[in-house]
């Protein structure tokens, strides 16, 4: 089929449907589908509606992924593809079933734990608290009681990747690194461990501040976005990191989820 095709999918859940819905959108990045619809049905509870969810998507021509504890609800689902002949898949059941297999262990069969109010919930709202208090160099007091600190010139992601290690729980702070501006002592103080030096090369920087100065309303050949003063701040930077002796990690292409992993798996 070409890449020109409209197409819609259903993700249906017991919870929210956001783990369904993350694989589909995964899925979708590997085709070349110009416009892709996704329908979610959250928070399912009988029969009846999956067999109302199904009888719509045999009427649209589209595929269902859900993602459903109860394994009633998963078998109502499997017979309705059937009887429909909708392309159904099942996203948890076959890493349960092989759960259950290799630990002979048993499910809880509650829906929505991965998003219940624990311990570990809180500590994710805790630590997005602290990276918006800490985003740009707000506190830097805070640096101290950090996980890790972010540090790098303007543009160079800081504060969504600051934000996406805040939802997994880590207490993360920022500060944007300008010549003209003395690093706080702070940084110098805090362990090398926890120090992450965000890079990026110059042209790419180049066409993403322009691309803000745009989205200002302010001219295109502003000093912010010119090539001499994007390499004096990255060259700052650079000698900075090395003085630092921190972990530097250059951004230039690469996704928010590529560079946390990076960090988490040198900075824990």
């Amino acid at each position: 089929m070409g890449g020109s095709s409209d197409y819609t999918i259903f993700v249906c859940s017991d919870s929210l449907g956001e783990t369904a819905e993350a694989v589909v959108r995964a899925t979708i990045r590997q085709f070349h589908a110009q416009q892709v619809n996704i329908k979610r049905f959250s928070r399912i509870k009988s029969e009846e509606e999956i067999r109302g969810i199904m009888e719509e998507a045999a009427k649209t021509g589209c595929f269902v992924a859900y993602t459903l504890v109860l394994p009633e609800l998963r078998e109502m689902m499997r017979q309705e593809s059937i009887r429909l002949q909708v392309q159904a898949v099942d996203i948890m059941g076959p890493m349960m079933q092989a759960f259950v297999d290799t630990f002979n262990d048993s499910p809880k069969r509650m829906a929505g734990l991965l998003h219940q109010m624990d311990e570990d919930y809180f500590q994710r709202v805790e630590a997005v608290e602290f990276a918006v208090k800490c985003d740009d160099g707000r506190d830097t007091e805070a640096l101290k009681h950090a996980h890790i600190v972010l540090l790098g010139v303007s543009r160079t992601s800081k504060t969504p990747l600051s934000i996406f290690l805040a939802h997994k729980g880590f207490k993360v702070a920022n500060y944007p690194i300008v010549p003209e501006v003395k690093v706080p002592e702070a940084v110098f103080q805090a362990a090398k461990g926890k120090l992450v030096g965000l890079t990026m090369k110059a042209d790419n920087l180049i066409r993403i501040r322009t691309k803000r100065l745009k989205a200002m309303g302010l001219p295109d050949g502003a000093k912010y976005a010119s090539l001499e003063r994007v390499t004096e701040e990255l060259d700052y930077a650079q000698a900075l990191f090395k003085q630092l002796g921190c972990l530097v990690i250059d951004v230039t292409e690469r996704a928010i989820e590529e560079t946390a992993e990076i960090i988490l798996a040198t900075v824990r």
